[in-house]
Parts: C-alpha cells; structure tokens; sequence
C-alpha cells in the first residue's frame, strides 16, 4: 500500500490554496477601474449586478459546503498505516441522491425565476417620453444621432441625467457591440438589423466604453465616453450643437485651415456644415467641442490633433484614414481650422 501523506502534509497544501485564493481576493480590490461592471450607474445595471451577487454567492455557498465537506472527509477517515486492504465498500445511498438532486434543482429555480423576471423587463419597449438615439457602429468608430434634436456627433455620447435614452444599434459595417460597462449593456451592433437598448443614468460625470466585439484590426481602438449632464447642460450642449459654426476671419491661420480641408480628400469622407457632405467618416461640424479623438484613443488637444492628421495609421493601426502626406504648414492650419469648430 502506498504511503499517504501525513496530516501536516494535507494542511500545507491546504494553506497554499487558502492564501492564492486570498490573493485573487485582494487583486480584485483595486480602486481605479473605470469600466468596472459592479458599480452600475442605471436601474438596468442595477438588475445585471443583482444576478450576478445571486449567483455569486449561491456559487459561494455550494464552493464552501462541498469543499469543507472534502476536507472533514480527508482527516476525518484517513487511512492509518497499520490499515491493510480495501475499505467498506458502499454502492449508492438513495436518500443521499435524493438530497443531492433536489437541492442543486431548488438552487437553479431560486437563480430562473429573478432571471426571468429581468429578461423581460429588460427587453420590455422603453417608456414613450424617452430621448431617441440611434447609435451607429462603424470600423472603427462610434456615430450618435438623436432624430428628434437634428443633432449628430462621433464617439461621446452626452445624455441627460434621470431621463431614459432609447437606442437603436445599427451597423455600417460588420458586427460590434455597444457596451458602456457602468451604465448598462452590453449589446450587439448587427448588419441589416436593429437592435434596441434603454436605460436612464442617475449620476452626473463621464464614463468610458468600448466595443466588446471584435470587428477587426482597429478593434481595441474603438473606444467612446458617455457624458451624463444635468437637464441645463445637455440642453445647452443641444443647443451648441446645432448652431452653424463660427466663418474663420480672413487671413487667420484657421482660414488658411478651411481652405486646406475644402481642397483635400477630406470633404469626400467628412461633414462640416457649410463646406462639405462627407458620410464616411465623423461628422467634424463641433469636432473642436469634444474631448477625445479618433474613438478616445487620443485627447482632443492641438498637440494629439496635429499627430493625427500627419500620420493616422501609425496613431491608430489599421484606420482607414490614410496618410494624407500633407505639409507641416497645411497640418498646422487643419489643426487651427478643426480646434475652432466648436
């Protein structure tokens, strides 16, 4: 008979499995995780967080039982060395199956009958005083349009706070996936199809997104900030929105930048109100009014503007806007021309 190892032997083995579990435990208490999915900031977020602590801790429960029971039933009937010769053998105890089948069936109707319950509400219409935004995935960037304001932007989605958003997920290109991991989703964005997601922030404040499937070369680029604003803000934001941007006086560096833009491949991809009908990339009508550009992989500052009209596959692998090898000088006026573009 084989030697078995020693008690003190088991409770090393024991202990190092302890403490990797506690470290998994501690790495998981870092504070910086903007995209985190446990501090939802909507109702619909909400229901998503209660499911999984449900089943989190149901899964808890069956891990503490089952493994305590394994460790008592290690020391408690251990074999001795002076033990010869096979134990008792048992062949089934059909109370014990009986246990064992039904409580694993209670469990799994305890987790089905909230679930249920949060499918269908999730998937119910989106109450009718909603703000309407279609949501258009493209490689690799995201379009927002709100029908009932005349309003379209690229990449920042801005909302007002308390008042349910009605999206509708389309796609220009291939497959996506909508996915703002704080306030809700995610939610696939399919060709020739039109998916519907709705749920209404409660905080005030920015949080990041990205698409959560990959569609790509650029996929990982294809970033997005929502900004969640209070009633006065967003109506303003509307209202900047929809204004015709300011004409570059003459003979302002921004002029020049006009000129450059009105002459180049830009006007066949991009839209500025008054200049050119682009539909192939964003919409630069305000572009100078966000904060991030190329889909938030960059900030919207003149530095990381000028970097990305100079180079924008090297910013940014795999973007189709290609290298328009174009001058410093003429770099420096797109950038003064697209910053006043407010």
């Amino acid at each position: 008979m084989s030697k078995l190892p020693s008690r003190a032997s088991v409770f090393r083995r024991v202990l190092v499995a302890l403490g990797g579990l506690l470290i998994l435990l501690l790495a998981a208490c870092a504070q910086e995780s903007p995209q985190t999915t446990i501090d939802p900031q909507t109702a619909f977020g909400d229901d998503i967080q209660y499911l999984l602590k449900l089943t989190f801790f149901a899964a808890v429960g069956v891990f503490i039982l089952v493994e305590g029971f394994l460790i008592f039933v290690v020391f408690r009937y251990r074999a001795h060395a002076s033990e010869t010769g096979a134990p008792a053998q048992v062949h089934g105890n059909t109370r014990l199956e009986v246990i064992w089948t039904i409580i694993p069936a209670v469990m799994l109707i305890g987790i089905a009958v909230p679930t249920t319950r949060i499918i269908f509400d999730t998937q119910a219409p989106a109450p009718k005083d909603s703000l309407p935004v279609t949501v258009i995935g493209h490689q690799w960037w995201w379009e927002f349009q709100y029908p009932t304001l005349g309003v379209t932007t690229a990449n920042e989605l801005h909302l007002p706070v308390g008042q349910t958003a009605a999206f509708s997920l389309e796609s220009a290109d291939v497959q996506h996936s909508f996915w703002l991991p704080r306030l809700g989703g995610k939610r696939d964005v399919i060709p020739n199809h039109v998916n519907e997601l709705w749920w209404a922030a409660r905080d005030v404040g920015t949080t990041p997104g990205q698409c959560a499937q990959y569609c790509g070369t650029s996929h990982a680029n294809m970033r997005m900030i929502a900004v969640v604003q209070s009633q006065a803000d967003f109506s303003q934001w509307v209202q900047a929105q929809k204004a015709q941007p300011a004409q570059p006086p003459d003979g302002s560096a921004a002029a020049a930048g006009r000129a450059v833009f009105a002459r180049s491949a830009c006007i066949g991809c991009h839209t500025v109100e008054g200049v050119s009908q682009g539909k192939v990339g964003p919409d630069l009508t305000h572009v100078g009014s966000r904060t991030i550009l190329a889909a938030g992989i960059i900030s919207n500052t003149p530095e990381d503007m000028a970097r990305w009209l100079k180079d924008p596959p090297a910013v940014k692998p795999g973007s189709l806007m290609p290298n328009l090898h174009l001058s410093d000088d003429d770099v420096n006026a797109l950038v003064a021309y697209l910053e006043s573009l407010k």
